[in-house]
């Protein structure tokens, strides 16, 4: 399958098992590969088992980052990269890590990622910008060809329910999803812990996303891809495009030009059908 993942990324060549390598298999993925939700608003089960994601990243459509990393991380195995799943709690549009009783659920996974004799933190499958591999060290940081600064902070203890690690960000607002509009300075993307994740915790957590009425993911359409200098986001019908460091909105009103927007940038084939039942227009 790796042959034919890289054909589908757009890579000529296997990268090196080494942290270049890895930041360039992960940004080739996520340029390529759209991140989206449409199955779950036409009503369809979102499988984890390898083979059903491939049928499906594959081909022109995406997924979101059950599916995504699920996929990475095999890939990673045949590149001589051990890995494994983590869970974690988003907090885009909220304050950050704080009361308990007020924490979003674990319903985001990434991949820990051990590079020669160094742990590493690697995630093809976040919709909400883009966060580039980063060792797992207190304070570690990465710029991404967006301008945005991304930081790594042990935040707790390795027991804290909300999670010892916390991802930032700090940069422009348009490459992102739209949920870090107003925010001034670093602004929290997900917290996680390191424990151990079993098969049925990535089941439980995607079922969780794709079924309860009130998640982002049942709500409304999501979509995003990584451009070669910025971002692209689409919820519901409104497009944003952040791109040569300016930012762009725009409503989409026709059916068909929502199948051309998709298809041309987020490198997803809705059929017209597909497009209808998603009941924008």
């Amino acid at each position: 399958m790796l042959d034919d993942y890289l054909i589908r990324i757009g890579l000529a060549h296997r990268p090196s098992p080494s942290p270049e390598g890895l930041a360039e298999l992960q940004r080739a993925h996520r340029m390529a590969i759209g991140f989206e939700n449409f199955d779950v608003l036409l009503g369809r089960p979102i499988a984890l088992d390898l083979a059903a994601i491939w049928a499906k990243l594959g081909s022109a459509r995406g997924g979101y980052c059950f599916e995504h990393n699920a996929l990475f991380g095999a890939m990673l195995d045949e590149l001589g990269l051990p890995n494994r799943p983590l869970l974690a709690r988003v907090w885009l549009g909220l304050d950050g890590p704080g009361d308990l009783a007020a924490a979003p659920a674990r319903t985001h996974t990434l991949r820990l990622v051990q590079v020669g004799t160094e742990p590493w933190l690697a995630d093809a499958g976040f919709g909400g910008s883009y966060v580039p591999p980063l060792p797992l060290v207190d304070g570690a940081e990465a710029t991404t060809p967006d301008g945005a600064r991304h930081r790594l902070v042990r935040r707790g203890a390795p027991d804290d329910p909300l999670g010892e690690w916390l991802i930032e960000r700090m940069g422009p607002a348009g490459a992102t999803d739209g949920r870090t509009l107003g925010s001034n300075g670093w602004a929290a993307q997900y917290s996680f812990g390191l424990a151990a994740v079993a098969p049925i915790d990535l089941e439980l957590g995607s079922w969780w996303a794709s079924s309860r009425p009130d998640t982002r993911f049942t709500l409304a359409c999501r979509a995003s891809i990584v451009l070669p200098d910025g971002f692209a986001a689409l919820n519901g019908t409104r497009l944003s495009v952040h791109a040569a460091g300016r930012s762009e909105t725009r409503d989409l009103t026709r059916p068909e030009d929502f199948r051309t927007v998709l298809a041309d940038l987020f490198r997803i084939a809705l059929s017209p059908d597909e497009v209808a039942r998603l009941r924008l227009f």
